[in-house]
C-alpha cells in the first residue's frame, strides 16, 4: 500500500502506534475484534479499522502539494475535499476558497477564473458538466484531481455494464456530491436511476412485477432518474452499484432484491441475460471500517463515541450501526465535548444537534467504544481519548498501557 506525505497536523501518536500492532499481527486483516486499551481506571475499545482510507490520503496529499507548487496563486477547491470540517478549515486557512457547496451551489462564478487559477477535483469527483465546463474556461482539471480510485472503479463498472445494454441502479444519497457525479458518468452510457434504501428499491421492483402501475415511477422516481427513462425497455437488465460511502452491507442487500426480483420475472435460468453482478464495485476501506464496527458490538460497553463531520455519509452509517446497542454520541472533534458533565452530539434521525449532560458513565472500570469516519484524522481521535482520560483520576501513561497492550496482543 502506498504510504502518503500528510501534514503533522493529521498524524497521531496514539492511534497510529494501535493500528500499527494490529497490523503487524494480522496483515491479511481477517480479525475484526476490537483492540482493548487498559489505562488503569477506565478502558478504551478502539475499532480495529477507522479513520482515513486511501483515497482521503491521497486527496490530502495532492491538495498540500498544489500548495506548495502554486504559492502565489489563487487555488481553488470544486467543494468540499472531504467531509470533515477541520480539515476544510486547515484548507481555507491556507487561502483556498470553495467554488461550491455541497449541495452543489455556486459560491464563486466559475466565469471568474482564470486560465491560471488552480482548481483541485475533490475526492467525491465531479459530474462530467463540471469537468466540461471548466475545461472550456482553459483550466486544467486533471493536475490536481483527487477523485478517489475506487470512485472511479464505479465509474468504470457503470460505463462496462451500459455497453453491455444494462440500466444502472445506484444505490446512494440524490444530493450527495459523489452520487451526483456517479450518476453524471453512468448516465452517459446507460438509463440510469437513483435509489437511497431498500424501501425505495421495493417500490422499484413492484413496478417491474408489475404490482404497482407504470405512473407509480414518476412519482417516486422523477428526478432520481436519467431523461427519457422507459420503465418497459429499461428495466430488464440491470446492474447495481453504489455511492461508495453508503453501508456495503445496505447496497448488497438491494442488489440481492434486485437479483430476486429479476429471477421472479425471468426464471433463475436466464438470471444472467438480466442482472450483472456487481459485488466488485464495493469499496475496501468502507467495507473494513463498518466490519470493524460490527466487531465493536461483540464487547461491553458504556457508550460509544464516533468522531467525524455531520455531513458525513461513511461515519453516519457507523452510528446507525452503533446506537441500538450502546449510548452513542456523535461529535465533530473534542471541542464538541464541553466538559466532564456536557457534551454536544449530533442527531442523526433529527438532523441537529443535541446537549447532553451528565453523560459520562460511573461505577467501576467505565468503558467507552471509539471509532471515527474515513475522513477524520486520527490525530482528532487522539484528542478524544486525552479528554476522556482527563475526567478520571487513576490512569495510566501511555507508553505503559501500549507496552502492556503490546504484550496481551503478542502472547
Amino acid at each position: 500500500m502506498k504510504q502518503f506525505e500528510i501534514p503533522a497536523f493529521y498524524k497521531s501518536p496514539i492511534i497510529s502506534k494501535v493500528k500499527n500492532l494490529r497490523k503487524a499481527l494480522d496483515p491479511r486483516k481477517r480479525d475484526f475484534e476490537p483492540t482493548l486499551l487498559d489505562v488503569g481506571s477506565i478502558q478504551f475499545y478502539i475499532a480495529r479499522h477507522f479513520g482515513f482510507c486511501y483515497g482521503v490520503e491521497n486527496a490530502i496529499e495532492i491538495s498540500y502539494r498544489a500548495l506548495a507548487e502554486n504559492k502565489g496563486k489563487r487555488i481553488f477547491l470544486l467543494s468540499q475535499m472531504i467531509h470533515n470540517p477541520d480539515v476544510n478549515n486547515d484548507l481555507t486557512s491556507h487561502g483556498i476558497q470553495f467554488l461550491q457547496d455541497t449541495e452543489g451551489n455556486q459560491l464563486i462564478p466559475f466565469e471568474s477564473l482564470r486560465k491560471e487559477d488552480v482548481v483541485i477535483i475533490p475526492a467525491f469527483g465531479a459530474t462530467l458538466e463540471i469537468m466540461n465546463q471548466l475545461e472550456e474556461l482553459g483550466v486544467d482539471v486533471q493536475k490536481y484531481n483527487t477523485t478517489c480510485p475506487f470512485v472511479e472503479k464505479v465509474w468504470n463498472r457503470s460505463e462496462k455494464l451500459g455497453q453491455q445494454e444494462h440500466t444502472i441502479i445506484i444505490h446512494g444519497k440524490y444530493s450527495h456530491e459523489e452520487t451526483r457525479a456517479t450518476f453524471s458518468h453512468s448516465s452517459q452510457s446507460a438509463p440510469s436511476i437513483i435509489v437511497k434504501d431498500l424501501a425505495e428499491t421495493q417500490i422499484l421492483a413492484d413496478i417491474i412485477l408489475g404490482n404497482r402501475p407504470k405512473s407509480d415511477f414518476d412519482a417516486f422516481f422523477k428526478g432520481k432518474c436519467t431523461e427519457g427513462f422507459d420503465v418497459d425497455q429499461h428495466l430488464t437488465k440491470v446492474g447495481v452499484v453504489n455511492q461508495t460511502t453508503m453501508l456495503a452491507s445496505e447496497t448488497q442487500e438491494i442488489a440481492d432484491f434486485v437479483r430476486l426480483t429479476m429471477v421472479r420475472k425471468y426464471g433463475a435460468e436466464s438470471i444472467s441475460q438480466h442482472f450483472a453482478d456487481t459485488r466488485d464495485t464495493l469499496c475496501y476501506a468502507t467495507n473494513d471500517n463498518q466490519n470493524s464496527t460490527l466487531g465493536l458490538l461483540s464487547v461491553s460497553a458504556d457508550m460509544a463515541v464516533v468522531v467525524g463531520g455531520y455531513n458525513s455519509s461513511n461515519t453516519t452509517h457507523l452510528v446507525e450501526l452503533l446506537e441500538p446497542k450502546f449510548p452513542t454520541y456523535f461529535i465533530r472533534n473534542v471541542n464538541d465535548i464541553k466538559s466532564s458533565s456536557e457534551i454536544h452530539h449530533f442527531d442523526i434521525h433529527a438532523k441537529q444537534e443535541r446537549v447532553s449532560t451528565n453523560y459520562l458513565p460511573t461505577g467501576e472500570k467505565p468503558t467507552f467504544i471509539i471509532t471515527s469516519g474515513a475522513s477524520c484524522p486520527d490525530a482528532m481521535v487522539d484528542r478524544v481519548i486525552h479528554e476522556i482520560m482527563s475526567f478520571y483520576d487513576g490512569v495510566k501513561d501511555f507508553e505503559t498501557v501500549m507496552t502492556e497492550t503490546e504484550a496481551r496482543y503478542t502472547v
